[in-house]
């Protein structure tokens, strides 16, 4: 028993399937027109109302005079300019979202630039500091290769107030 409903509700579901893939336009003579086929040739573009699966249509060639006239006909005039606005609106979504992109490389270039430039600040400050107590002239301390505690000599004083002034030198300039 359950089996034959099953079997009744799959039939049911795929006679809504035919009923969707039909196509409809107005005639001629301004009457509407339902077939599972696309509409004759001389039917114009802007006649059509429903086609299956909002596929654009796919016109046979057409003669030569079937086309002139159709030319001819400002709302075939129309209808070619409205695809383009379609194109149009994907480049603008396309230009707005490398702008967006550009926007946010140049954000995160200009927050990279800000935290390079605030160590540069710190490490400024720290050379000034270092430059200032190494020519005050106070017995300093330092650790040597072996791990042991001597006092700086003169040459060694020399050398760090020459490497402080380096970093002052490149990390100072404003």
């Amino acid at each position: 028993m359950k089996m034959h409903k099953l079997l009744l509700l799959a039939v049911a579901c795929t006679w809504a399937l035919g009923a969707a893939a039909q196509w409809q336009w107005i005639d001629k003579d301004g009457r509407k027109v339902f077939s599972d086929r696309p509409p004759p040739a001389e039917v114009p573009a802007k006649s059509i109302l429903k086609q299956p699966g909002g596929a654009p249509v796919a016109r046979p060639a057409a003669t030569p005079e079937a086309s002139s006239t159709e030319n001819a006909t400002p709302a075939a005039a129309a209808s070619k300019p409205a695809a383009k606005p379609v194109a149009a609106g994907k480049d603008k979504e396309l230009e707005e979202k490398k702008a967006a992109a550009e926007a946010a490389e140049a954000a995160k270039k200009k927050a990279e630039e800000e935290k390079i430039a605030r160590a540069k600040a710190e490490n400024c400050a720290r050379a000034r500091q270092a430059k200032a107590t190494l020519e005050s002239g106070v017995l300093m301390k330092q650790t040597n290769a072996q791990g042991e505690r001597v006092i700086m000599d003169e040459a060694s004083r020399n050398a760090e107030i020459k490497r402080t002034n380096d970093i002052i030198a490149s990390d100072c300039t404003r």
